[in-house]
């Protein structure tokens, strides 16, 4: 049934995925899954956590970068596959076990490689940001792929024939509009900017553990330095 029920927002969206359509899905009646399930309500949280226990667990004993890398890229393809989960993964208040696997494997890691409590709070609320607002953006996209984007930005840039918008001109024509173009190439980019900051937030072997206002300071240092 939580297979059916992936497929339906899969191929529709979340809204499309109620009682009646999950029903007529599995060829029953929607009374028949009530003896299964209480509400939607508990559907939405077990796809939730079906959607959690696609993405692997970050180990605790491996470098800590090349987990939350790997992490991060993880979790986009999931979202991308499953994009109606980029709303929802978070926000349920009832999280399944694979969901809590998943943040206790990834508070886990962040610890093990040395950052404070506060740190690892931090650093984990950083990459979920940066890495569900992405899978985000990907998403609303009007174009899908680097295949894609000459056909539907040329008559956006069409747009800026007056001269209003230099800039917008010299980013489409420079860069957006080159030969091989893929938004999604920032991905690591943005990923690495953020994963290089981090490292500074961790302890040195002389024992100094940085603030949190040198972090910060660090953090947006790095960024415009970058």
């Amino acid at each position: 049934m939580l297979r059916c029920a992936t497929e339906i927002a899969d191929e529709a969206g979340i809204s499309a995925l109620t009682m009646r359509s999950l029903a007529q899905a599995l060829g029953a009646k929607p009374m028949s899954l009530y003896h299964y399930v209480a509400n939607k309500d508990e559907i939405l949280d077990s796809i939730a956590d079906l959607v959690f226990s696609e993405i692997a667990l970050p180990s605790a004993e491996g470098n800590w970068r090349t987990e939350m890398h790997r992490r991060a890229n993880n979790v986009r393809r999931i979202l991308h596959r499953h994009t109606w989960a980029i709303g929802l993964l978070e926000s349920r208040t009832t999280p399944g076990p694979a969901a809590l696997r998943h943040h206790d494997a990834t508070l886990g890691a962040l610890r093990a490689a040395g950052f404070s409590v506060p740190m690892t709070a931090h650093a984990y609320a950083l990459l979920d940001s940066y890495i569900y607002g992405f899978a985000l953006q990907e998403a609303s996209l009007p174009f899908k792929g680097p295949e894609t984007v000459a056909d539907v930005a040329a008559p956006i840039v069409q747009l800026f024939s007056s001269g209003e918008y230099p800039h917008l001109v010299e980013i489409a024509t420079e860069h957006v509009l080159q030969p091989g173009y893929d938004f999604g190439d920032e991905f690591e980019i943005g990923l690495n900017v953020i994963l290089d900051a981090l490292a500074r937030w961790i302890p040195d072997n002389s024992g100094d553990i940085p603030s949190f206002a040198a972090a910060r300071s660090s953090i947006g240092g790095h960024l415009v330095l970058r």
